[in-house]
């Protein structure tokens, strides 16, 4: 059977990319480069959007190309580049120190993924006639969203708990998309606008940080307390 239309051979896709965005993310926790962090999210959202995609032509299911395209252009092209021209006009590259170092954050992330593993298994009943691709992505979803959790209260930098936040919606959207192929796509498309409008109002209230603080470390705003 040809490539394209062998489904078995679809699932052994989706998995191997679904296993790059749990790379990916486990990357971003180790990587205290800001513009790398940007990268890295850009690359997952890539793989994202490649994963709606097969999902839509190995399940016949052309709704979903539409969130895959909406992915790749708004999360893989356009927030990233806002991003990076607002690490560029604020003028900080680095996060300077995470609330759990580099080593020990990795290992709670690999805890995490375990965790998840644990739970993607305890809702795969192959009786029931569940499907091997939402066994075999469901336990990389959960660690995403788990991972980007952990990464919004690591992080002192507000930039960098939105790229948290970003991941962990990524987290979701694989959920959604490899276990029910797809939602409604009038959900799908008022998702991607709220991340659109988040990623820009976020932007605004960083670059007032940035200019009140002098600094992008949320632990200052605690001057603000009466």
């Amino acid at each position: 059977m040809n490539l394209l239309h062998n489904p078995e051979f679809g699932d052994k896709l989706v998995t191997l990319m679904a296993a790059f965005v749990l790379v990916l993310q486990i990357a971003m926790v180790g990587q205290r480069s800001l513009v790398m962090n940007i990268r890295l999210f850009a690359a997952q959202s890539l793989l994202l959007g490649a994963i709606a995609g097969s999902i839509a032509w190995y399940n016949h299911a052309p709704h979903i190309f539409i969130a895959a395209g909406m992915t790749v252009l708004l999360k893989g092209i356009l927030v990233p580049i806002v991003l990076e021209r607002l690490v560029d006009r604020i003028d900080i590259h680095h996060e300077i120190a995470p609330i759990v170092n580099t080593p020990l954050s990795i290992i709670i992330s690999g805890a995490l993924t375990l965790v998840a593993y644990l739970v993607g298994e305890s809702f795969y009943h192959p009786e029931a006639g569940a499907g091997s691709l939402g066994h075999n992505t469901l336990s990389v979803a959960i660690s995403v969203f788990l991972i980007g959790f952990f990464m919004m209260i690591n992080r002192r930098k507000a930039l960098s708990q939105v790229l948290a936040l970003l991941t962990l919606e990524n987290g979701i959207f694989l959920a959604a998309t490899c276990l029910t192929y797809g939602m409604p796509l009038i959900v799908e498309l008022g998702v991607f606008f709220d991340v659109l409008v988040a990623v820009l109002v976020l932007g605004i209230l960083m670059y007032r940080i940035r200019e009140s603080f002098e600094s992008m470390d949320v632990s200052k705003l605690r001057r603000l307390r009466g």
